[in-house]
């Protein structure tokens, strides 16, 4: 996940999805000019604040992925483990685009998740397989890693994406229609 993350080199601003124990944070935290951290639950936060011991470039809020808001644009944003906790694939897809909303025109999105079948397993409306379909409407995706565990419950994948152009305002058309057309303007 740090990998994926820092592919781009160090970070200017950066927007962690849920944080949980923290351990992801503490990584990524230090490779971070300004680091903004988001939990729904206020326990995630205090566990994971205590953990760094108060980084002076960390922001924390208590909030959840679909009504975040906020002006800032972020060149990275990592989210993992995070979407199958939400109850219906519509608030998947409104999460995503609330995110890319946010991600600056360069920036990149780090998702990881535990794979569909051990998410419904769980009694989950789906896992990583079916949020990168859903990612994939308004991003472009640039690598995917598959881990493997040691049971088929730990298998998971992870993908980096990107904001299919760097512009400030794209029309109303797929990411990929899109940087086929500034690519072809580009050009003439």
């Amino acid at each position: 996940m740090l990998r994926l993350s820092l592919a781009q080199g160090s970070v200017t601003n950066a927007l962690e999805v849920g944080c949980a124990g923290g351990a992801f944070t503490e990584k990524l935290a230090p490779h971070c000019q300004r680091l903004t951290v988001i939990d729904v639950m206020p326990q995630a936060i205090k566990r994971t604040r205590e953990r760094l011991m108060e980084p002076p470039n960390t922001t924390w809020i208590v909030s959840d992925v679909q009504h975040f808001s906020t002006q800032e644009k972020f060149d990275l944003i990592v989210v993992a483990e995070v979407f199958y906790y939400l109850g219906h694939i519509a608030e998947v897809r409104d999460a995503i685009r609330n995110l890319a909303r946010i991600l600056a025109p360069a920036g990149q999105l780090v998702f990881g998740s535990a794979r569909d079948a051990n998410c419904r397993r769980w009694g989950h409306i789906g896992g990583a397989e079916t949020v990168l379909e859903i990612l994939k409407e308004d991003l472009i995706e640039v690598e995917r890693m598959e881990c493997i565990g040691q049971s088929s419950n730990e298998d998971c994948l992870l993908a980096r994406f990107r904001n299919p152009v760097n512009f400030s305002h794209q029309p109303d058309c797929h990411p990929l229609e899109w940087e086929i057309l500034c690519a072809s303007a580009a050009s003439s």
